[in-house]
């Protein structure tokens, strides 16, 4: 008997060219995303600011993002997703070229800000182009490539962010900068508008899927996906269990292991790029005949064990172990929750979609910084840990609740 193995790669063949070319400039733009993942630690040990003020400045910084993002999806869904994401996207790297030449500077938090607007523009716009080159058939597939593309980058970015940080700190934003640049510069050249034309939104008001265009505001349109609303909810604690992995994360590795902490945190990143990039295809090519919300929910599951024992770690090799265990947890969530959503969302709406649906589920990403901040502040790093893993079980728990009633009500929008 011969044994066949299958070739996982070979589930990103004949997609759509924007599809490739997108993957490109995503894998770009991953390498170069330096400045966010060290944020609080540059807050703390660049500007002197304190946990809870870095937590609260990232709250105010999260908040920031929500106003760029109504802005850009209502932009993208009138006038175009290319023209919002490539001068927003223009506009923050410009910002973070300042931040280099002022490093170290009281004016550097202020222009991030700045930027996180933009970035919030860009957001919903590019969400929007990925949905509109994609279909039903393809989309988790395609999903996954673009994920994949991000944490191919990302499996080198941190690495570089991490001795950056303490030998040349300004090129953690000119370096952020540059790659936001190539890669815009790309999806100029290489991509057409994809907005769906007025002939197409008209027709659609017709279809009989649930892509179904929708009449009216954003309100209106999202009132007729009430599950949506309620998958975002839940999603929600989601979001606020992997904030801390930004947040709280660098601040464990280096309260427990000094000048080493800052090291070990790039590697804790890098290997979860390493780990999504060696398992993105397999566990798709294994799960995709699942149901997305069951799927959902195996992540979940996922990051409640990693993040709660995140508490009772205490060696090097046990943080690297159980970054490998949340990464699982963060490809069957990046692969499944987008690709519902979008499955679920009016072509009439789809960058108003991409903006409030994700304002929903980053609420936790939001407060995640200011609510772990308190914690350590006022209690200690061990009850932060665990009870971000139980923020992780709820929101498990919630999703599994959406998936039955969907097995009972098929139809149902």
């Amino acid at each position: 008997m011969k044994w066949r193995v299958e070739n996982p790669l070979a589930l990103y063949k004949g997609l759509n060219q924007s599809v490739y070319v997108l993957f490109i400039a995503t894998m770009i733009n991953g390498v170069g995303i330096f400045v966010y993942p060290f944020l609080a630690l540059y807050l703390t040990q660049r500007l002197g600011y304190s946990t809870l003020e870095a937590g609260s400045f990232m709250t105010v910084a999260s908040l920031l993002y929500v106003p760029g993002s109504f802005l850009g999806s209502k932009l993208a869904d009138k006038i175009g997703r290319k023209p919002v994401m490539v001068a927003s996207q223009l506009l923050m790297d410009g910002c973070f070229i300042l931040c280099g030449f002022w490093e170290g500077s009281p004016i550097i938090p202020f222009l991030i800000l700045i930027g996180l607007f933009f970035d919030g523009a860009v957001d919903p716009a590019r969400e929007a182009l990925k949905t509109d080159v994609t279909t039903i058939k393809d989309r988790q597939v395609a999903f996954s490539l673009l994920y994949l593309g991000h944490n191919l980058g990302y499996a080198f970015g941190p690495i570089i962010a991490g001795y950056l940080f303490y030998a040349n700190p300004k090129w953690l934003f000119w370096g952020n900068a540059l790659a936001g640049i190539l890669s815009t510069l790309l999806v100029m050249w290489k991509i057409r508008e994809t907005k769906p034309s007025k002939e197409v939104l008209r027709e659609s008001l017709d279809w009989m899927t649930s892509e179904k265009g929708e009449e009216g505001g954003i309100i209106k349109a999202l009132l007729t996906r009430p599950k949506l609303i309620l998958f975002a909810f839940f999603i929600t604690f989601f979001s606020y269990a992997y904030s801390q992995t930004l947040f709280a994360l660098p601040l464990l590795t280096t309260d427990l292991f000094g000048l080493q902490g800052a090291p070990l945190y790039g590697k804790m990143m890098a290997l979860n790029g390493i780990v999504v990039v060696l398992f993105t295809p397999l566990l798709v090519s294994k799960l995709r005949r699942f149901h997305p919300l069951a799927n959902t929910v195996i992540s979940g599951l996922l990051y409640a064990v990693a993040f709660s024992l995140y508490a009772f770690a205490k060696l090097p090799l046990s943080f690297l172990i159980l970054t490998a265990v949340f990464t699982l947890g963060e490809i069957i969530s990046a692969t499944n929750e987008h690709f519902y959503i979008a499955n679920n969302t009016p072509i009439s709406h789809r960058a108003r979609f991409s903006a409030i649906l994700p304002i929903i589920m980053g609420t936790g990403h939001a407060i995640a910084p200011l609510v772990g901040g308190a914690i350590i502040a006022s209690h200690s790093m061990n009850l932060l840990w665990i009870s971000t893993g139980a923020s992780a079980l709820v929101g498990s728990l919630g999703v599994f609740g959406i998936y039955l009633y969907e097995k009972r009500n098929p139809t149902d929008r």
